[in-house]
């Protein structure tokens, strides 16, 4: 009995416990399998290992007699989530403003604060993460990624970005006498020479995508402007495909929204500035968005808005307008909701908006698993539940093609076939 106690206390805190037996067979009540929005009842899911072996009606599922059975009673079986747009590195601007965290938090203090992001990130059924920019703490994400790959922490999977390019001059930590020297939040670098070199520097130290800042608030009265030149961005994406790696783009004007798409980035990040010719861009170009909704709506909490008491704000009807528009004009959404900014686990909070400014609960699942499986090139590993898949999967109460807010009711969390939550 102290044995079976130790090793489920060692999945839960290190997340790399391995399945009591060698197949797992999981009977929910319904099984949501990333693909056609709908929930399949009286599927099982047979997991072999790491991998998923078998999915369909319990009548064709065979699994051997001495597999071990998962009883999810009242529950929807579903891919794993996967977060398209978070910082494991930040924590919430109410407990510590982004520029101190910069410049006052130390590197172990900013990597202990993303142990624990990362273990209640996966709690929360969430199994992948793509980590853009780690906001002043170098390569501590691929750091991160690399301890919960080796088992030393629980976590999800995570594609990071290093530090962010941004344009020399444009990025922050601000307001400081000229010629004082304080650490930034991204990397600089511009030009072909300089450019091309940082790209491949980061590619070497161990970025799996590249992000680029393609507009900022550097404007002569502070407002949002283009930084890197149409050329620039095409030099980004064409050094960083060469190693089959994507770039992603920050931009939030009108101006950066096009660069960014006619330079070919895989997805925009925010895009509040986007009308019906940003849109056919990104549709020439197969670029998604990533509308990160969450984030203004959190600021705004932060400086005293109350949801459902005052009127919404400017900025939060923009994001509602431009998410709309980009979904009516078939622009493909990524799920992501810039993590970190708001707390980390509460993932959830994306899609419940996501649903609110007008998706259907049941595409808002397809973008947050197969969907964005798709955009990150990962749709050979996850984000569906089918034979030969990582076995990256969630329960939870209740059906959430119905009631999106089910995802906050997590049963139990699986990754690569080993429980780690339940």
């Amino acid at each position: 009995m102290r044995r079976s106690c130790l090793w489920l206390a060692a999945i839960l805190v290190t997340g790399s416990g391995m399945p009591v037996s060698a197949q797992v067979l999981l009977r929910p009540a319904g099984v949501f399998d990333g693909v056609d929005g709908t929930v399949h009842a009286g599927w099982v899911v047979l997991v072999r290992g790491e991998r998923i072996e078998a999915v369909g009606p319990a009548t064709s599922v065979r699994a051997p007699a001495d597999a071990r059975v998962i009883d999810l009673a009242g529950a929807t079986l579903m891919p794993g989530i996967i977060e398209g747009h978070s910082h494991l590195l930040l924590h919430p601007y109410d407990e510590t403003g982004w520029n101190d965290q910069v410049l006052r938090e130390s590197p172990a203090e900013r990597v202990a604060r993303a142990t624990v992001h990362a273990r209640n990130t996966l709690f929360a059924g969430i199994t992948m993460v793509r980590d853009l920019g780690s906001e002043g703490a170098g390569y501590a994400d691929v750091g991160l990624k690399q301890a919960i790959d080796k088992g030393v922490i629980p976590g999800p999977r995570m594609l990071v970005a290093g530090p962010a390019i941004v344009a020399t001059g444009s990025y922050g930590p601000k307001g400081f006498v000229a010629d004082a020297r304080v650490p930034l939040g991204a990397e600089e670098a511009d030009g072909v020479d300089v450019l091309t070199r940082v790209v491949r520097e980061q590619i070497g130290k161990g970025a799996d995508l590249i992000k680029v800042y393609a507009d900022y608030r550097w404007g002569p009265s502070g407002e949002a402007a283009p930084t890197f030149t149409q050329e620039e961005l095409e030099l980004a994406v064409r050094v960083a495909g060469s190693s089959g790696r994507p770039v992603v783009a920050h931009a939030a004007t009108k101006e950066g929204m096009l660069r960014a798409a006619r330079a070919g980035v895989a997805t925009i990040e925010h895009g509040d500035g986007g009308d019906a010719e940003v849109w056919a861009a990104m549709k020439a170009n197969d670029v998604a968005l990533c509308p990160t909704l969450s984030a203004p709506e959190a600021i705004a909490e932060y400086g005293g808005y109350r949801k459902g008491v005052d009127p919404e704000p400017a900025r939060m009807r923009q994001k509602r307008e431009s998410f709309r528009s980009a979904h009516e004009a078939g622009v493909s959404i990524c799920m992501g909701g810039d993590v970190g900014v708001y707390t980390h686990g509460d993932n959830a909070r994306e899609l419940e908006l996501m649903v609110e400014f007008g998706m259907s609960a049941a595409d808002v699942l397809i973008a947050a698993t197969s969907g964005n499986a798709r955009l990150f090139g990962q749709d050979r590993r996850v984000g569906r539940i089918a034979p030969g898949l990582l076995a990256d999967l969630i329960a939870v109460e209740g059906d959430p093609t119905r009631d999106i807010s089910a995802v906050r009711r997590v049963r139990l969390v699986m990754k690569g076939g080993a429980v780690v939550q339940r």
